[in-house]
């Protein structure tokens, strides 16, 4: 059986704690990371009924795509919904894990789910995330710079966008005195040594400097490495928020609705005045997702989708560009049973160990 760190270190390759927002309280939130457990349920939200549901399946961990808890809880007397719901997990001894803007921020995750079920093409970020890159420096020995080149790249150094193994090399020479007690690879003991060496450098993300760095000083010759970390402003081309794609052949807004209302099981789509013509690039965001509006009207898009849109929102936009809203649990329904499918990839290391999506209907609101 899997230990809990082991799932989580699964989930946290897909995405990254970096990427969540300040506010947010993705992780685990109740439970041990040495626990085993042999099943996890998957939801979108974790409340009472899903904990009854994973007692009554024997799932001893929940993955769920909102964190239960987002403030501190100075006292847990049950005396509401999040209290009650971590006494029952810690009752039954069940781990919560949440998932969720850093899902929300991976190219990959909650946005690609959606332009799936739309059917858009060519999806990209809407509004790439800033200081999220490094670049890592270090100076190698012509004859080594290969094997340690490929180490960085092989722990996840230079990827930028569509593109990996993405480097700069130079040629130069370093200058070094090894003293007293120095092993050095080349050169003497008190005598200065010239070495030609290259200058290598790439693009890595920020959370994977550590793993970089030490890939790169197992595969150095030298005793000690010369090597810097430089912070970039550079946008990140596959991280941030919301998603833009186009359809194939463009759609009339009553097709459009109707796909929008059968991919996502939306009962109601809120919405401003239709576009005149036909809808072919599609700006959209999990979630709550009006701060992105500006970046919808400047990408060109005919409908920003979305959800959480105040009343007073939904103005200004007038012939520019169309919001419309299907729900917070509508958008982003759908990614738990992408979870699933992520998680299923364990059982080939963990035969006995089981994935399960829930059954529990979550969502608050209702429409009659």
């Amino acid at each position: 059986m899997p230990r809990i760190q082991q799932i989580i270190d699964h989930l946290e390759q897909l995405a990254p704690p970096a990427l969540q927002e300040d506010y947010d309280n993705s992780g685990l939130l109740v439970g041990e990371p040495g626990t085993e457990v042999d099943k996890v349920l998957v939801s979108l939200d974790v409340t009472e009924q899903v904990v009854a549901e994973a007692v009554a399946m024997g799932a001893g961990l929940i993955v769920s795509h909102h964190p239960i808890l987002f403030r501190p809880l100075k006292q847990i007397t049950g005396r509401n919904q999040v209290e009650r719901t971590v006494m029952a997990a810690l009752r039954a001894g069940i781990g919560l894990y949440a998932i969720h803007t850093n899902l929300d921020n991976v190219a990959h995750g909650v946005n690609a789910m959606m332009c799936r079920k739309l059917g858009l093409e060519g999806m990209r970020v809407l509004r790439p995330a800033g200081g999220t890159l490094a670049k890592v420096v270090t100076f190698v020995p012509h004859a080594q710079a290969e094997s340690v080149r490929q180490a960085m790249f092989a722990t996840g150094g230079g990827h930028i966008g569509a593109y990996d193994e993405c480097s700069f090399n130079q040629e130069g020479e370093g200058t070094f005195r090894a003293g007293e007690g120095a092993d050095p690879h080349v050169g003497d003991i008190g005598v200065q040594h010239r070495e030609p060496e290259t200058r290598v450098e790439m693009v890595v993300e920020r959370w994977n400097v550590r793993r970089v760095i030490a890939a790169m000083k197992a595969a150095h010759p030298y005793e000690e490495v010369a090597h810097d970390v430089v912070m970039l402003d550079n946008a990140h081309p596959t991280a941030g928020s919301g998603g833009i794609g186009e359809f194939a052949e463009p759609l009339s807004w009553a097709d459009f609705v109707a796909r929008v209302k059968a991919a996502f099981d939306a009962p109601i789509v809120r919405h401003t005045a239709p576009p005149k013509g036909a809808i072919q690039r599609v700006a959209l965001c999990g979630g709550t997702g009006s701060f992105l509006l500006p970046d919808a009207l400047r990408a060109g898009a005919d409908v920003f989708l979305s959800s959480d849109f105040k009343y007073h929102e939904f103005f200004g936009t007038e012939g520019r560009i169309t919001i419309a809203d299907i729900g917070h649990a509508e958008a982003e329904g759908g990614i738990s049973q992408w979870l699933v499918d992520q998680l299923t990839d364990l059982k080939a290391g963990f035969p006995n160990f089981a994935v399960l999506l829930s059954e529990v209907r979550t969502n608050p609101i209702h429409v009659s």
